[in-house]
């Protein structure tokens, strides 16, 4: 893999629409070229228990953070042309499609690629296949799981050794 988007997002609640954070990561010549993370207004506009537990983030994160159509405004254009690739692509696609159902924004047919899959069939001696058992089998080492960004990196770095 040598020109992609890695992207990730974290969710505010049980609503794939509820995005409140989102990493992505472009790579270029198998070269890391931009990354880009931003806090998001999650809609609908509440935090569970759970996920704040998991990523650490809530309303007072994001009440001030911009809404989803202006954050993807600025994502867009580093994204064009190129495939989008997530640790578990089936999550973060489901996120996408569903908060441009929330705007009513027409979604472009993007391609997305699965770490997640990859990783099952090139390590499957690992214990499990979550994104930091991974990233630390491929000698990456994460230090702020959850985070968009963070986990959009180690994705990108899982894309760059075992995707072809």
């Amino acid at each position: 893999m040598n020109d992609f988007a890695a992207i990730d997002f974290e969710t505010a609640n049980g609503e794939r629409s509820s995005v409140c954070s989102v990493g992505v990561v472009i790579v270029r010549g198998g070269e890391v070229v931009d990354t880009f993370y931003s806090l998001i207004q999650p809609e609908p506009n509440y935090y569970s228990y759970w996920c704040s537990r998991v990523h650490g983030l809530c309303c007072d994160d994001t009440d001030d953070a911009p809404i989803f159509p202006d954050v993807w405004a600025q994502i867009e254009p580093l994204i064009a042309g190129l495939p989008l690739i997530a640790h578990n692509s089936a999550f973060d696609e489901g996120c996408l499609k569903a908060v441009f159902r929330t705007y009513q924004m027409d979604y472009p047919d993007y391609i997305f690629l699965d770490t997640l899959r990859a990783s099952r069939r090139k390590l499957p001696h690992l214990p499990n296949h979550q994104l930091h058992t991974v990233a630390a089998a491929l000698g990456y080492y994460m230090e702020n799981h959850h985070h968009a960004l963070a986990d959009a990196e180690a994705c990108a770095w899982i894309a760059r050794e075992i995707m072809e």
